[in-house]
C-alpha cells in the first residue's frame, strides 16, 4: 500500500505516511453544552482503552440541513466556546465544519482540523481561507465529483501554502436518494500523496430519504468501514451518539458508541493483518 505523506495534527497526533489510522469522532450537531461534553467524556475513555488517534467532533452551525426546519446547532460564538471547553476538560483535539469565509480565522483559534462540507468543496475562496490558517484542512469530497476531481482541491490548499490538506470520501450520488462508495476512491486519492480518511456514517445517508430530513442505511456501518480499511484509507470519521433515534441531526445514521467500538476494533484488525505485506 502506497504511503502518503504524514500530516500532522497535534504534536503528539499525526496520520497519514507509516502512522496509525486516525479516528474523527463526535455527535453531529452540538446539541448542548452538556451533551457535547458528555460525549467527549465517552470518546476519551474509549480513545484510552483502545489506544487510538482520536479527534472529537461536532457541527457549531449545520448550514446545509434538509428542511428550514431543521435544528442546525448554537452557531459560530456560542460553538466554539463549547468546543473550547471539551478540549480543556477532556484533552481532545477538535474538528468542526465552516460554510464562510469569514469562519475561518475564528475557527482556528479553536479547532485542530477545519473541515470543509461536501456541497462546498468547490468554493475556491472557502477553501483557502480554510489553508491560508494554516491548521490542517479536511475536505468532504462532493458527491458529485469524482476522485480524481479533489486533486484540484489538493492543489488549491497548496497554493494557499498549505501542505496539510486532505481529502475525505462520504460516498457518491446514485441516482436519487441514495450514495454508494467506489473503493477506487482511496487508491485513487491517496495517489495525490493526501492521507484518505473515509466518513463511514454520511456515506450511509439517503439524502431527503425521509422528505424532510436524511434517511439512512446504519445496518452498513461495519462492512463499509471494513472494506475501506483494506482499500487504505488512512482515517475514519464517523458520527457518535448515545441516544441516535432523538438526536436533533442525523437520527438514522449516528451511531452508538458500542458501534464505534466495534468499528475501531475492526480496522485495528484489518490494518494489523494488512502490515507489512506490500
Amino acid at each position: 500500500m502506497t504511503a502518503t505523506r504524514p500530516i500532522r495534527i497535534t504534536d503528539d497526533i499525526a496520520f497519514g505516511g507509516q502512522n496509525p489510522p486516525l479516528f474523527i469522532a463526535g455527535p453531529c450537531v452540538i446539541e448542548s453544552r452538556e451533551h457535547a461534553l458528555r460525549m467527549a467524556r465517552t470518546l476519551r475513555d474509549l480513545r484510552d482503552e483502545l489506544k487510538v488517534n482520536l479527534v472529537f467532533k461536532s457541527s457549531f452551525d449545520k448550514a446545509n440541513r434538509t428542511s428550514i426546519e431543521s435544528f442546525r446547532g448554537p452557531g459560530l460564538e456560542e460553538g466554539l466556546a463549547i468546543l473550547r471547553e471539551v478540549k480543556r476538560e477532556t484533552g481532545l483535539p477538535l474538528l468542526s465544519d465552516i460554510h464562510e469565509w469569514q469562519q475561518a480565522a475564528p475557527a482556528a483559534e479553536v479547532l485542530d482540523i477545519l473541515q470543509i462540507p461536501a456541497f462546498l468543496c468547490r468554493q475556491t475562496d472557502l477553501v483557502a481561507a480554510a489553508a491560508r490558517t494554516g491548521k490542517p484542512v479536511g475536505v468532504k469530497k462532493g458527491q458529485f465529483l469524482s476522485p480524481e476531481e479533489t486533486k484540484n482541491i489538493i492543489d488549491k490548499g497548496r497554493e494557499a501554502g498549505n501542505e496539510r490538506v486532505f481529502i475525505t470520501e462520504r460516498g457518491s450520488s446514485f441516482g436519487y436518494q441514495n450514495l454508494v462508495v467506489d473503493m477506487r476512491s482511496f487508491p485513487i486519492i491517496r495517489g495525490f500523496g493526501a492521507p484518505v480518511v473515509y466518513d463511514i456514517t454520511h456515506s450511509m445517508q439517503r439524502p431527503g430519504g425521509e422528505g424532510k430530513q436524511t434517511g439512512g442505511t446504519p445496518q452498513f456501518a461495519r462492512p463499509l468501514a471494513r472494506a475501506a480499511a483494506a482499500a487504505g484509507a488512512d482515517g475514519f470519521f464517523m458520527e457518535v451518539h448515545d441516544n441516535p433515534p432523538e438526536a436533533l441531526s442525523d437520527r438514522t445514521t449516528q451511531l452508538r458508541p458500542e458501534v464505534a467500538r466495534a468499528i475501531i476494533e475492526d480496522v485495528l484488525a484489518i490494518r494489523g493483518a494488512l502490515a507489512g505485506r506490500e
